[in-house]
Parts: C-alpha cells; sequence; structure tokens
C-alpha cells in the first residue's frame, strides 16, 4: 500500500470514526443532561475531568511507543522492537498499580476538595473508584492502540473505537429511559473501552507478530524511552492544565450545575478540534520515517501540506460556531444554556483555532523527537491557564475559567509555534504561512457572509435548517477554493485533479 493510499485510509478511517462520535455525542448530550439533571452532569463532567488526569501516568510512553516501533520497523529491527514492546509492557504494568493506589486514596478526600451536592457524595466516590479503575488496568492494553498508530494501522483502531461508541451510546439510551442513574452511565462507558483496548492488543499482536517476553525487558530501552518521553510528559502536564482543568477549577469554586454550563460551550469547539488532531495524528509516525531517512525535503513538504489542511478543516469549523453558535446551543439543548454557554463558546473557539490549525507542527516535532523547546514553552503556558483561571472564575464565572485558558493559548500561537516550527525546519516563516492558510482564510469570508445571510432567513432554528445552513455554507466555501485554483492554474483536465492540486500548490 503506498503512503498516499494509507495516509487516505487513516484520515478518512478517522474522520468517519470522529463522525459517528459527533453525532452520537451531540444528541446523546442533551439526552442525559435532561434525564440526569443540571447537578448529576456537572458531577459526571466532573469525575471524568479529575480521572482525566490520569493520562499523566502515561509518561509520555505511549509516544514512545509511537516514535520508536514507527522507527524501528522502518529499519527492520525486530531485536530492537522485542525490547521496546518488553519494556512499555512492564513500565504500563506499574503505572497502572500507582494509579490504582491513587484511585482508591483520592475516593476517600473527593467530597473534601470539590462542592459535591450532599445526595451525590456516595454515588460520587462509587462512580469515582469504577473510572480509576479502568483506567488503570487500561494502561498496559493501550500499548495495542500505540502499535497500531506507530504501523500508521489508524483505520483499526478507528474500527474499534466507532463500534464502542455506537454501542455505548445505545445502552446509555436505553439504561437511562428505564430511569438508571450515574453508576449504570458510568459502568456502561467504561467497560466497553476495556473491551475496545483488548481487541487493538489482538490486531496489534497480529500486525507485528515479535517476542515480548520479561527476558527482554531492557535498563536501556527504559533508558531511551525516558529520554525521549520525558519532553512528551511535559507536554502532556501542560495540556492537561490548558484543557482539562477548566471543570476542577470551576467545580472548585462555583458549582456542578456551572460544569454544565460551562461544558456545552467547550465540548461545540471540541466537536471541531477533534476532526483536525484526527487529521494531525498521522503524521506523527510520518515524520518519524522521514527523519529516520534523513529526507528533509519530505519533513518540510509535509509540514507545510499538513498545516494547509488543517487550517482547510478548522477555519471553516470556527465560521460556523461563531455565526450560528447560538442557533446550535438553542437546539441543542435548549433556550436557558444559550447566555451562559455561548460566551465561552465564542472565547474559546478563537483561541484554539490559533492553535488546532497548528495541529501538524507538533506532531512533526514529536514524529522527530525534536520537542523539548516546545515543551518548555507550552508548560509555562499550562500554568499561565490555571493561574489566570482561578484569579478570573471568582469575579467573572465560567466566562472568566474560559479566558484564563484563551489568552495564554492564543499568545502561544501566534509568537511561539510558527517561528520556532519554521526556524527548525528552515522554512521562511510568512512563506509558510502564506503557503498554508492563505486560501481557507480568504475563503471563510463567503462562508461567514452566506451563513449570516442564511441565520437571518431562519430566525427560529431547528436540526434540519441548520444542517441546510451548514450545507449551503460549506459549499460556497469548496467552490471559492476551487475559483482560487481555477485563477491561479490554467485550465486542467478533472474535478479530483483541481482538488489535489489545490492541496499541493506551493504558491498558496
Amino acid at each position: 500500500m503506498s503512503l498516499k493510499t494509507q495516509t487516505i485510509k487513516n484520515v478518512s478511517s478517522s474522520w468517519m470514526s470522529l463522525l459517528v462520535n459527533g453525532i452520537v455525542g451531540f444528541f446523546l448530550a442533551p439526552f442525559i443532561i435532561h434525564h440526569l439533571g443540571d447537578d448529576a452532569y456537572g458531577l459526571w463532567i466532573l469525575i471524568y475531568s479529575i480521572t482525566g488526569s490520569y493520562g499523566l501516568f502515561d509518561l509520555g510512553i505511549r509516544s514512545s511507543v509511537v516514535r520508536y516501533v514507527s522507527k524501528f520497523h522502518a529499519l527492520g529491527d525486530r531485536a530492537e522492537l522485542s525490547r521496546l514492546l518488553s519494556t512499555t509492557l512492564f513500565a504500563y504494568s506499574i503505572v497502572g498499580l500507582i494509579a490504582t493506589a491513587v484511585t482508591v486514596f483520592g475516593a476517600i478526600y473527593l467530597d473534601r476538595i470539590f462542592h459535591i451536592p450532599p445526595g451525590f457524595v456516595h454515588t460520587a466516590r462509587l462512580l469515582f473508584l469504577m473510572v480509576g479503575l479502568s483506567l488503570a488496568l487500561d494502561f498496559p492494553l493501550g500499548i495495542g492502540g500505540g502499535v497500531l498508530d506507530a504501523l500508521q494501522k489508524f483505520y483499526l483502531a478507528n474500527l474499534t473505537r466507532l463500534a464502542s461508541s455506537v454501542l455505548r451510546a445505545i445502552l446509555i439510551v436505553i439504561a437511562l429511559s428505564r430511569g438508571k442513574g450515574l453508576i449504570t452511565l458510568g459502568l456502561i462507558t467504561v467497560v466497553l473501552p476495556l473491551i475496545a483496548s483488548g481487541v487493538r492488543v489482538f490486531m496489534a499482536v497480529r500486525a507485528l507478530p515479535v517476542p515480548i517476553s520479561a527476558r527482554y525487558i531492557n535498563r536501556n530501552t527504559l533508558r531511551q524511552m525516558a529520554g525521549y518521553s520525558s519532553a512528551t510528559l511535559i507536554i502532556m502536564v501542560a495540556a492537561r492544565l490548558r484543557f482539562r482543568t477548566d471543570a476542577m477549577v470551576i467545580g472548585a469554586f462555583l458549582s456542578a450545575a456551572a460544569i454544565t454550563m460551562f461544558s456545552i460551550g467547550s465540548r461545540l469547539v471540541s466537536f471541531a478540534t477533534d476532526i483536525v488532531v484526527s487529521l494531525a495524528e498521522v503524521f506523527t509516525p510520518m515524520a518519524s520515517q522521514f527523519e529516520a531517512r534523513k529526507d528533509l525535503q519530505a519533513l518540510q513538504r509535509m509540514f507545510v501540506l499538513g498545516s494547509r489542511a488543517c487550517g482547510m478543516v478548522m477555519f471553516p469549523c470556527t465560521v460556523i460556531l461563531v455565526v450560528l453558535g447560538k442557533s446550535v446551543i438553542r437546539v441543542w439543548v435548549g433556550q436557558r444554556y444559550v447566555a451562559d454557554a455561548y460566551p465561552v463558546l465564542l472565547i474559546l473557539v478563537l483561541a484554539t483555532t490559533l492553535w488546532t490549525s497548528q495541529a501538524t507542527s507538533g506532531r512533526v516535532l514529536m514524529g522527530t523527537g525534536r520537542h523539548k523547546t516546545m515543551a518548555l514553552v507550552v508548560l509555562i503556558e499550562g500554568i499561565a491557564n490555571l493561574v489566570l483561571s482561578i484569579v478570573l472564575v471568582k469575579p467573572y464565572g465560567i466566562v472568566g475559567d474560559a479566558l484564563g485558558t484563551a489568552i495564554p493559548l492564543a499568545i502561544t500561537s501566534i509568537f511561539f509555534l510558527p517561528q520556532y516550527l519554521c526556524s527548525t525546519l528552515g522554512v521562511p516563516v510568512l512563506q509558510f504561512l502564506r503557503q498554508a492558510y492563505l486560501a481557507p482564510l480568504l475563503c471563510s469570508f463567503p462562508l461567514a457572509l452566506t451563513l449570516a445571510v442564511l441565520n437571518s432567513l431562519f430566525p427560529t432554528p431547528s436540526y434540519p435548517t441548520l444542517v441546510l445552513e451548514m450545507a449551503i455554507g460549506i459549499i460556497a466555501y469548496g467552490l471559492c477554493l476551487l475559483a482560487m485554483l481555477a485563477i491561479r492554474r490554467p485550465p486542467v483536465t478533472g474535478f479530483g485533479t483541481r482538488v489535489l492540486q489545490l492541496l499541493s500548490r506551493s504558491e498558496f
């Protein structure tokens, strides 16, 4: 299978999985909110935000698996692969035991740290134990997903996530319709991902049949992984501080109901960013292979084209959320949530767009092992995020928390990331910005105008009218991109050829 075919297969399967997950999440969230209530749903978000910090126990191990499996596989070094995977399984087992101890200890003191309604204390502790223990078990099982990603078999992992997501949604609807509560919801949510992780382990063993045993555990391999993953761990800490502490800050200073209001706005933003992040994921193993072959030109081209693809996807998503955001919230969860949720959405989407449109940059750095400087910068940003959120949440509520996230993120995205990447890869900054982002930026203006006109024509939104507005807007956006291609190039034969030229043309 050619690299282009494999990339298209991976990206299309990722987007298919995200489309299904997005549709499921979009319709499932209001169903859960209205069946559980604001307090219970806010508690649900809080528990998952706390246990989301368990990702730090990964210590950057998964990223080193993707980095070195892709490298050693490209070099055909099976001995190193055995040492790497055996050592990784040992390390993950230790991490799982540590996570188990933290879960038991944390469940005892949960209600002393956060504002949990008195009637939910027992439920909160049991839910925390359930989610935390499942995550602890998922650490050693997670090696399968890392191997599949390293081999650029994202489509296999996406299939398991897709099946798990659909089955989860069906079971949740059935359970809540029958009057079940948070514990049943938690049980459904933790069991299915564990089953999916087990399936990915089976797929990984078949795709990469190398021996794994205690005798292959190697201290030098562990040291090599630690050298790479230390910077990745810092990036993970920063990511948690930037995007995973909001619910905890709001839960500590405001209320569980306020978490629900914040999560509505942030969830819509995450629907858009997840699409771009899934696209950028394929560039980490590709960058590792190009780096192993010392192909700088291929790295530069991937950096520019990958950033252009991220911009082409993220910019229209941002325009849709800014122009239609109030209508989407009104139709999605109800009018009473619009006043609180839309300002959060607006603040977060503008800052997040600056970062997410450059998602390829971080993947290139991690794939080539050049991410240490970025790690320190984003850690400082993450700390600033947490401090600002705490300072601003009291006087300004959930809007203050959103500002605490957005301000440092925007500063890093504007003043650090493009300059650092271009310097690292030897690409002029202005040339990069013009080639990557000029076309999608210019085409976003007719998209915004089209959506604004349509939104005024449908003052009472509904799901059909929103879908119609978005479809017409995306068509306008796509036609604009094709028009720019036609102006800059002589006529060519075939619609597909024009689209491919748009993605690969260096003059944009």
